[in-house]
């Protein structure tokens, strides 16, 4: 069984930073593409960006680019999502995903693994 954990959000004011974690339980953690995705109130879910599971590939979504940086420690079996530069239309609960392949995507429906979430608020 795949279990997700992510820690690290909390409240920040903007143009501050936090590290998202998301640490992965099951097996072959390399094997796989992870993702962040995050939602706002009332809002769906969006992409944020993904990583393959060498590291090697990368996507993020234009509203992040060259704010938040995606990586992973595959000895550690853990993502991170580095975010700088936060701006109160950042405030979301953040969810780490897993893909379903070694390739990366932007679409919930490659990930079929999910974390519980982590909420980040950013003060104006």
């Amino acid at each position: 069984q795949v279990q997700l954990v992510e820690s690290g959000g909390g409240l920040v004011q903007a143009g501050g930073s936090l590290r998202l974690s998301c640490a992965a339980s099951g097996r072959a953690f390399d094997n796989y593409a992870m993702g962040w995705f995050r939602q706002a109130p009332g809002k769906e879910r969006d992409f944020v960006a993904a990583i393959s599971r060498s590291g090697g590939t990368i996507y993020y979504a234009d509203s992040v680019k060259g704010r938040f940086t995606i990586s992973r420690d595959n000895a550690k079996d853990t993502v991170y999502l580095q975010m700088n530069d936060l701006k109160p239309e950042d405030t979301a609960v953040y969810y780490c995903a897993r893909a379903g392949t070694g390739f990366i995507g932007r679409m919930m429906s490659e990930f079929d693994y999910w974390g519980q979430g982590t909420q980040v608020t950013v003060s104006s």
